[in-house]
């Protein structure tokens, strides 16, 4: 028998006193031949209409389980064994498929973390669009297009005829989301469960998706499950909070009350773990979270963090099963932690000493103005048959690295970063310009052609540590094969004792050598491709983005492991990433490009602080920081950056700069603005240096 659903346009309206979902001791396991996995136990946690409902934790707690248990999507081997979820007080876990359907995009819908993981990539945008009206509203052809071009101008598209037009593969990856967003939101549904939505999208995109979601979400009264590991934007966008750890909720509350008065040891941690303003790499380093999430059916007795934790008592936390209790004088807070009253948790902090020597050696790398240019053979996408264009990826690049120094390049994609980086490992030669090795010039010798002391002089660690080792060879194998590569050693006992000895570097056991890659996790994947690019004694390591693939606590260790590692090698870093919060933690001075460009260079603290360049300004804005005390300007950039191949003229950043009126005549497109200096701090703009001068602070804190 089919659940007597009406139709969503004849629902009546929604009671504000009644929880819009009611998930109550939700369990969820998964059958293999073997056994049983239980990756959800005991969850519960309520939705009101127009709240949002954020659910943070690090990867394999649960979350997406969790919306997926909603959504009833769980697969062939995915179960609901106790519980239930309740949607406008219909039980989902009872619900037929018929009524499934019915509520499935219509008035619950899903937008999942890689926008093409939704877009059918032989369909046309407009296609794709249209048929929600049609399927769930049983809209004509006509009437379904004027919905989806009014959705398109919702979600803030330019030229939505295009738009309607295009290919998923002609969009760009922020386009893309906002397509997924407009067909979640096509139906208006009630509830809409938002899976990582921004992870894969640079900080100055994901700040327009954040303010688009929240925009939409008061428009349509839209209730939403937020799912992130990023404290900051659930700050931003939720108004209540869900800490998960191990398949169960840990703690639950308003934002400001969990984030000012958690009452956990889990969430302190995942606090302590993430570079907030006012953590610092010499005097206020991170603390990473020992230890790892146990696996579903190795989950310890008693309370499941209990290993990891500063306040365990043993006979106590590992007694019983651990009840979710209210916390006494917060309505709506409650915690999975039977000592929340018996903990300091202002108390002081026990840091690590990291005894970091903040002072920068010579001169090892040498950059002047270094220039990649591409030719492009013409096709069907762009330009006549036969004539070629100029993809201009680096544009007079300049700057010096030091011994002992962190160097940030920052930028969004498409800006530049991977570009440089490549012609410093002689994957690419350069055009113009010169990169001084030392004493060598290297700019126009590929890396075949390069002798073993200057490929080992300079590696890489790269973004994504699950791609990046050989899935048939042995840990172990894997580091002995770097070392035969860069000549270290003469014997195979020799390459073995220092193999043994990078592991020993990078907090890796022995015994770790006999085991295969798949067997580690993430963080230890990393510490691996650490150890291989330290293998042959490198002077200066180009590390692009080797955190942003790991959970926030997990990122901590790795940090802090890359930069003890920098200070006893005394090894240069550059560092590649579009996280602005680690970059100010780790960095001693930030490069910003902006389409092959350098616009900023200075020491963290002054590129940070006013004068900014307008780039720099509006990337600062986009910053999540998980700190109620902090208080931002908010800039959201209109439009996309220019195509490398067809670069505007004068000023790279002037098709989206908010100071352009601000500069007498036309300047800025007309002419490429020179540097100013402030000290060894430079800026390419034509603004005043009055105007810079006297920008405001993007970031303060409440008091100032």
């Amino acid at each position: 028998m089919s659940d007597p659903t009406p139709p969503h346009d004849e629902m009546p309206g929604p009671d504000t006193t009644a929880p819009l979902l009611d998930i109550d001791k939700l369990s969820i396991s998964f059958f293999t031949r073997r056994d049983e996995i239980p990756a959800v136990r005991d969850f519960s946690c309520t939705i009101r209409p127009g709240e949002t409902l954020g659910l943070v934790g690090e990867s394999g707690c649960g979350k997406s389980t969790v919306a997926l248990g909603v959504m009833r999507d769980l697969g062939p081997n995915g179960r609901i064994v106790g519980g239930t979820i309740r949607f406008r007080g219909r039980d989902l876990v009872t619900m037929d498929q018929a009524g499934l359907r019915r509520l499935r995009g219509s008035e619950i819908a899903m937008i999942y973390q890689e926008p093409m993981a939704s877009l059918n990539p032989a369909m046309k945008v407009g296609k794709q669009l249209m048929e929600v009206p049609i399927l769930h509203a049983a809209a004509a052809p006509q009437e379904a297009r004027r919905l989806a071009l009014e959705m398109i101008g919702d979600v803030g598209l330019p030229d939505p005829q295009r738009i309607l037009d295009a290919y998923p593969h002609q969009l760009s990856g922020g386009q893309q989301q906002r397509i997924v967003i407009a067909m979640a939101l096509m139906s208006k549904p009630a509830l809409l469960i938002l899976d990582e939505p921004t992870t894969a999208l640079d900080v100055t995109v994901e700040a327009g998706i954040v303010e688009l979601v929240k925009a939409l979400g008061r428009k349509y009264g839209t209730s939403m499950l937020f799912i992130s590991h990023n404290l900051g934007l659930i700050m931003d966008v939720c108004d209540r909070i869900c800490v998960m750890y191990a398949g169960e909720a840990v703690e639950t509350g308003s934002v400001s009350t969990v984030f000012d008065r958690m009452r956990h040891p889990y969430t302190q941690a995942l606090f302590r773990s993430i570079p907030l303003p006012g953590a610092n790499k010499r005097s206020r380093p991170l603390i990473a979270i020992p230890g790892n999430l146990p696996l579903p059916h190795e989950r310890p007795p008693g309370c499941n963090f209990g290993p990891r934790c500063d306040h365990f008592v043993a006979g106590r936390c590992d007694a019983m099963k651990i009840p979710m209790l209210p916390v006494e004088g917060n309505a709506g807070h409650d915690t999975r932690c039977i000592r929340y009253d018996e903990i300091d948790w202002t108390g002081p902090v026990t840091r690590p000493d990291q005894a970091v020597d903040s002072t920068p050696g010579e001169v090892v790398l040498r950059v002047e103005n270094l220039q990649k240019y591409y030719e492009v053979a013409a096709n069907s996408l762009f330009g006549k048959r036969g004539e070629t264009k100029t993809v201009k990826a680096v544009e007079a690049v300049s700057f010096e690295a030091r011994e002992r120094e962190t160097l940030a390049i920052v930028g969004e994609s498409g800006c530049g970063k991977s570009t440089l980086a490549k012609v410093l490992l002689g994957l690419e030669t350069a055009t113009a310009g010169t990169v001084m090795l030392d004493d060598r010039a290297i700019q126009s010798t590929p890396i075949q052609k390069r002798g073993t002391r200057t490929v080992s002089a300079i590696q890489m660690i790269f973004q994504n540590p699950f791609d990046t080792l050989n899935p048939s060879m042995s840990v172990g194998r894997q580091i002995q094969r770097a070392l035969e590569v860069f000549d270290v050693g003469t014997t195979q006992a020799e390459r073995r004792g220092r193999m043994l000895e990078l592991l020993d570097m990078v907090r890796l056991p022995r015994a770790f050598a006999t085991r295969m890659s798949r067997q580690l996790s993430g963080g230890q994947k990393q510490r691996v491709g650490i150890a291989r690019a330290f293998a042959g004694g490198a002077r200066i390591v180009v590390a692009d983005e080797p955190v942003s693939a790991l959970d926030v606590s997990v990122q901590a260790a790795v940090s802090e492991l890359l930069m003890q590692i920098q200070q006893r090698e005394k090894t240069t870093l550059l560092f590649i990433s579009h996280d602005l919060s680690i970059v100010r933690y780790l960095a001693d001075r930030v490069l910003v490009m902006y389409l092959g460009h350098v616009v900023e260079i200075g020491a963290t603290a002054e590129v940070f602080s006013p004068p900014y360049h307008p780039y720099t300004e509006a990337l600062l804005s986009a910053v999540p920081i998980a700190d109620t005390r902090i208080k931002k300007k908010r800039i959201v950039l209109e439009g996309e950056i220019p195509s490398a191949m067809e670069p505007p003229p004068g000023c790279p950043f002037q098709t989206r700069c908010r100071w352009k009126s601000q500069v007498p005549g036309n300047l800025c497109e007309t002419r490429v603005p020179p540097m100013q200096t402030f000290g060894d701090h430079m800026i390419k703009c034509h603004l005043d240096r009055d105007i810079l001068l006297n920008m405001a602070p993007v970031i303060t804190t409440a008091t100032e």
